[in-house]
């Protein structure tokens, strides 16, 4: 079309468009078959010399499209497989490593992340205690009970390891109480991206029994507040103690970040100084 209509036409312009390459519109053609249930979690693609004769394309574009679904999570290859690629159940790994790499570029502070996480787990609480049903309480007293195992007598199977296994269920069936799937993901994901970036820096081992104990103290707080229905309290609780766990890891200058979400009031349970929780 010419730049400029003359007559009582105004001017039109385009503007310049990209080619789509040829792995792109498979990539594209795949997840809409997993998105719409066309293709599910436990079945595999055709083999890819069936996939060359069914999109028109050479192996190298097939190629290239599995290795971009695989990156995405969305599949997975076996090597010796005669199969074709396994389609995945949907997973937290691709945001998890998303934000890792941003935190580790310094997109993202240390600061930023451990606020944003008093931020998810103070509204989980909060939710779970107003909507928590009985079931829910039997999974948070069975995580609690593990807990407790784990820290008052310290058995093999109930080490530091299994302590912190507890401790993540606890949190896990706190966000399933407040009924939003996007709130449990993102929480999820905020603790696992915080527990790698502080992986070189760990607690001292004498230190692991008194910060397991403090740990419990205020994941107990925690179950009564949610026992009794007390968002308010229970939504302290997580402010109070991600501040008390996470300040001292910060830099000096990231500290005043996680303040304004404090309420220094007492709340019933809370240990007055040291550590409320665990990571």
């Amino acid at each position: 079309m010419p730049d400029e209509v003359r007559g009582d036409q105004r001017e039109v312009r385009f503007e310049r468009v990209s080619p789509v390459r040829a792995y792109e519109r498979i990539v594209e053609q795949v997840e809409e078959a997993i998105f719409t249930g066309q293709l599910r979690p436990g079945q595999h693609l055709p083999s890819e010399r069936d996939l060359m004769i069914q999109f028109g394309v050479g192996r190298s574009s097939v190629r290239e499209a599995l290795r971009v679904l695989q990156s995405n999570g969305m599949v997975r290859s076996r090597p010796g497989d005669p199969r074709g690629p396994e389609v995945l159940a949907p997973s937290t790994e691709p945001l998890l490593q998303s934000m890792t790499r941003l935190a580790r570029t310094d997109a993202l502070s240390l600061g930023e992340l451990v606020q944003f996480r008093m931020v998810l787990e103070s509204t989980a609480n909060l939710l779970a205690a107003r909507l928590r049903t009985d079931e829910h309480l039997t999974e948070l007293a069975a995580a609690l009970a593990a807990m407790r195992a784990s820290a008052e007598r310290g058995t093999p199977e109930c080490g530091p390891t299994g302590f912190s296994r507890a401790e993540a269920a606890f949190r896990d069936a706190v966000t399933r109480a407040s009924g939003n799937a996007l709130l449990r993901v993102c929480a999820a994901v905020v603790r696992d991206v915080v527990a790698t970036l502080l992986a070189d820096s760990p607690a001292g081992a004498d230190d692991q029994r008194a910060l397991a104990r403090a740990a419990l103290h205020h994941h107990t707080a925690v179950f009564e507040a949610i026992r009794a229905g007390d968002g308010d309290t229970a939504a302290r609780l997580a402010r109070r103690g991600l501040h008390e766990h996470y300040a001292r890891h910060l830099p000096p200058e990231q500290r005043p970040m996680l303040l304004p979400l404090l309420d220094h009031r007492p709340t019933a349970g809370e240990a007055p100084d040291g550590d409320a929780t665990g990571a």
